[in-house]
C-alpha cells in the first residue's frame, strides 16, 4: 500500500504548537532553577550561622547573623515571583521548582524566631518575612506546615546541648512549645502524604525531650545547675 509523503498539516501544526510550547516552559524553567540556586546558596549560610546555636548560647549576635539573610531571601522570592507574573496561573505548575527550598527556609525562620521569643512563626508573619503575600504568590500552607516539622527536628538536639551548657530549664520549655505545637497539628485531618510523615516524626522528638526532661528532674537538677540535694546541704551549713 502507498501512503503519501505529504505531511499532515494539521499533525505538523499540532505538533509545531507543541515544540513551541515546551521550548517557552523549559526557558521559564531554567529562569526559575536559576533563582532558586540562589536562595539554596542563601539558605547555606543562614545555616550555618544557626547550627552555632547548638554548641553555645543564642546570642543577640548570633541571631541577627542569621537573620541577616532574610532580606536577601526576600529579594529572592521576589524574582520568582516576577518571573512567573507574566505567566498568570501557572503558579502550581512551576512550584515543585522551590517547594523543598521553601519549606527548609520556614524551618529556619520558625527556629529563629522562637528562640527568640519562645513562640511560633505564624504563616502570615513568615509570609510577610519573605514577601510572599501577594494574590499570585504566596507562602503555601504546605510547605509552611512541613517546615514547622523540619524545625521541630532540631529541638532535641538543641535540649540536649543546652543542658549539657548547664541551662536545666530550657527541656521544660521546650517540652511545653512541642506539647502544645504536636496538639495544634492533631487538629489536622493530614492524609498519608509527606506532611503526615513529617508529623509522624514529630512525635519522636517530642518524645526525646520528655526523656531529657525527666532526666533533668529526676536527678533534682535546677537552673542554677545544681541539685536540689545540693541546695538543701547548703540551707543547713
Amino acid at each position: 500500500m502507498a501512503f503519501s509523503s505529504a505531511p499532515d498539516p494539521s499533525l505538523e501544526k499540532q505538533f509545531g504548537e507543541f515544540r513551541t510550547h515546551l521550548e517557552q516552559s523549559g526557558t521559564l524553567r531554567d529562569r526559575i532553577r536559576t533563582v532558586v540556586s540562589e536562595i539554596e546558596s542563601t539558605t547555606r549560610l543562614m545555616y550555618a550561622s544557626i547550627l552555632l546555636v547548638h554548641h553555645s548560647r543564642p546570642t543577640p549576635e548570633l541571631l541577627e547573623k542569621a537573620k541577616s539573610q532574610i532580606d536577601v531571601l526576600k529579594e529572592k522570592y521576589k524574582q520568582l515571583a516576577d518571573i512567573l507574573g507574566g505567566y498568570p496561573g501557572q503558579y502550581y505548575r512551576y512550584h515543585g521548582d522551590w517547594k523543598s527550598e521553601t519549606q527548609t527556609v520556614v524551618s529556619m525562620l520558625t527556629f529563629v524566631h522562637w528562640l527568640e521569643t519562645g513562640k511560633l512563626l505564624e504563616h502570615k508573619e513568615a509570609e510577610e518575612m519573605l514577601g510572599l503575600n501577594g494574590p499570585e504568590f504566596n507562602l503555601d500552607v504546605e510547605d509552611y506546615l512541613v517546615g514547622v516539622c523540619f524545625m521541630s527536628n532540631e529541638l532535641p538536639r538543641y535540649v540536649v546541648n543546652q543542658v549539657t551548657a548547664g541551662d536545666y530549664d530550657c527541656p521544660r520549655n521546650v517540652l511545653k512549645f512541642l506539647t502544645e505545637l504536636h496538639a495544634a497539628f492533631r487538629m489536622l485531618n493530614l492524609r498519608n502524604d509527606l506532611l503526615r510523615r513529617k508529623f509522624d516524626g514529630m512525635k519522636y522528638d517530642l518524645r526525646k525531650v520528655e526523656e531529657v526532661y525527666y532526666d533533668v528532674k529526676i536527678r533534682g537538677l535546677t537552673p542554677n545547675g545544681e541539685s536540689v540535694a545540693d541546695q538543701g546541704i547548703k540551707g543547713q551549713s
